[in-house]
């Protein structure tokens, strides 16, 4: 990519898609291209061909997916597997037909088995059964691999697959419905210090082990793939391409107890936490395998104390401050 390179972030008002918008500019490149899903739906396949007929982007970030935490991936299955799938089917092939330089799929590691080994190497993937909870999920994002590697080998594009662990930063979702643990944490926690309660119920036995990283970490591990890695440089000497995505995370774990407790002192909560056990925990361990990430001369920055701070300065800016206004 040069700095004039048309370039499409597909998502950009989420978590994952702001933070490389914001590190493409902060790199310099000046021609984003970026769309509300009001303005353009990703899951309707003409308005997508439109779209890249008219705007012939160069380089494609798909960040654009329907994501959620393990009550909202449980409930809406068909959502889950039938919206990804769309815009994933969309995306990628217009990027083929209009001959887009490179593209770059985001997907997620709760596309590894639900018991695989600890951490979890690329060379994984489909060896066992998925978690139950977000399987019809993790069968989009593992088809949206394989549809990459497949354009690849049959046409010859460029387009490469990354597998971010669980991510967390400005612009992610507080919902309780819906988010994901690290911001219904804060979330809860913060409201709980505020209404002065005493207890914070907590989903789960707190056993499970989980690995998080800063978004604009991720971001700008993207950022350098983009720039630096080539699919060929990936699947070269492989006597059958596959697996050939890229794990992008810490390396490094931590249990939900120990993040609730972290997160407690964060945001000054001096109540009590409650674990409940008959909720579901999900799969018990959960960590990636970073080696090939990290053979790119790529690292992440961010420890988890320090990332949970911007987040909770960020939702007191963002949340509190706009409901007191």
């Amino acid at each position: 990519m040069n700095k004039n390179s048309k370039i499409f972030v597909a998502g950009h008002r989420g978590l994952v898609g702001s933070a490389l918008v914001k590190n493409l500019t902060e790199k310099g490149y000046n021609n984003i291209i970026t769309r509300t899903k009001y303005e353009l739906d990703l899951t309707d396949q003409n308005a997508v061909a439109t779209f890249f007929a008219s705007e012939k982007p160069e380089y494609v970030f798909l960040a654009a997916a329907k994501v959620g935490g393990i009550m909202a991936n449980n409930t809406y299955r068909a959502d889950f597997i039938y919206e990804n799938l769309m815009i994933q089917n969309n995306v990628i092939h217009q990027s083929y037909l209009s001959r887009v330089k490179k593209l770059l799929f985001l997907g997620s590691t709760c596309i590894y088995p639900k018991n695989a080994p600890q951490p979890m190497t690329e060379d994984c993937l489909l060896t066992s059964p998925l978690e139950y909870t977000n399987e019809p999920y993790a069968i989009a994002k593992i088809a949206g691999i394989k549809m990459c590697e497949s354009y690849n080998i049959q046409y010859g594009t460029d387009f490469i697959s990354v597998m971010p662990t669980n991510l967390y930063g400005p612009n992610d979702n507080f919902d309780l419905n819906n988010s994901h643990v690290l911001p219904a944490l804060i979330r809860k926690m913060h409201e709980a210090k505020e209404q002065e309660d005493s207890v914070v119920e907590i989903w789960g036995s707190g056993k499970p082990r989980r690995e998080f990283m800063y978004s604009e970490d991720m971001a700008d591990a993207c950022v350098f793939i983009m720039e630096k890695v080539e699919f060929n440089d990936l699947a070269r000497d492989k006597k059958e391409i596959r697996n050939t995505h890229i794990n992008i995370g810490t390396g490094k774990d931590t249990s939900i107890a120990e993040l609730a407790e972290l997160i407690k002192e964060i945001v000054g909560f001096e109540g009590e936490l409650v674990f409940n056990a008959d909720k579901p925990d999900g799969t018990m361990l959960k960590l990636t395998d970073v080696t090939k990430l990290n053979s790119l001369s790529w690292s992440y920055k961010t420890e988890l104390g320090e990332g949970i701070r911007r987040v909770y300065d960020w939702y007191l800016n963002q949340h509190v401050s706009a409901t007191d206004i």
